[in-house]
């Protein structure tokens, strides 16, 4: 499990020389170009948990923080991207090693309570709803990798006890307003940001709803895109939004037997989002 994890974690970095090397012992089918890193990673799924745990969706902020400040207290200085997915699985496997090191009961204790913190506070919080996502845009190579990293994860979730309560990253996290005015006032800033909609649009989806209205989808930004098509056409867009939302419902309900409170908030907000368009819709004028 320790070099799974870390072998991992070398597969959302570019890859590099030894990277062929690593997904042979992986059992991928093949290493992963960089042509099809930077299309997944740069351009689809940033791999970073701040912008699926932020209130703003977006690199850095206090989700950023919440996880250096996990570094801080085992007594490690935390690097520049502590919320990077390669570092972050990188930092999981180190702890399950050093917990299986120990020769002291009391500090193998401490080692393990601050592994299951780690992966319900900061994977578990996130990473499940990422690689749902990631397993449907991306590459055979990288759908591969995904399969292996989210049995893995599921894996630990059902060996370690989870928390008591939700993690911070979601107690926190602000919803969507349900007045259609606040709605109507900014709706690419409240779907696209994860945390607060339950739901992750990436470009290709975009593009994919565009296309299903027959509208022309624009080159850019994931909020010039999607307010591109509510301008275009606001209820059929709308009602595509929705159409995500419940079909983001289905899929965290589906994890709910392992996952407990995290996919329930995950279900619930997704609910939420659904709700929310649905009343922008009516204020509008068109069935919901």
């Amino acid at each position: 499990m320790i070099d799974l994890f870390r072998a991992a974690a070398t597969l959302c970095e570019p890859p590099q020389p030894e990277t062929g090397r690593i997904a042979k012992a992986l059992g991928l089918p093949r290493a992963p170009t960089e042509d099809e890193y930077t299309e997944l990673f740069v351009f689809q799924l940033y791999p970073y948990a701040s912008v699926y745990l932020g209130a703003e969706g977006m690199l850095g902020g206090e989700a950023r923080d919440r996880i250096a400040g996990f570094w801080r207290a085992i007594g490690e200085t935390p690097p520049n991207d502590p919320d990077h997915l390669a570092v972050m699985l990188a930092l999981y496997a180190r702890l399950a090693e050093f917990e299986q090191g120990a020769t002291e009961l009391l500090r193998r204790g401490a080692l393990h309570r601050a592994r299951i913190a780690f992966l319900w506070e900061h994977l578990l919080s996130w990473m499940p709803a990422y690689l749902t996502k990631l397993l449907e845009i991306a590459p055979p190579v990288y759908r591969a990798w995904a399969e292996l990293l989210e049995n893995a994860l599921l894996g630990e979730a059902r060996k370690l006890a989870g928390m008591d309560r939700l993690p911070l990253h979601l107690r926190e996290a602000p919803p969507v307003p349900m007045q259609a005015p606040e709605v109507a006032s900014d709706v690419p800033g409240l779907v696209l940001v994860p945390v607060r909609s339950g739901i992750i649009l990436t470009r290709a989806d975009l593009i994919r709803g565009a296309r299903g209205l027959g509208l022309a989808p624009r080159v850019g930004e994931r909020r010039f895109a999607l307010d591109a098509l509510l301008g275009q056409n606001p209820d059929g867009v709308l009602g595509w939004l929705m159409a995500e939302a419940h079909h983001w419902i289905t899929r965290h309900e589906a994890q709910g037997e392992i996952l407990g409170e995290i996919a329930r908030f995950w279900a619930q907000r997704a609910r939420r989002t659904a709700a929310a368009l649905g009343a922008l819709r009516n204020a509008a004028g068109a069935p919901a």
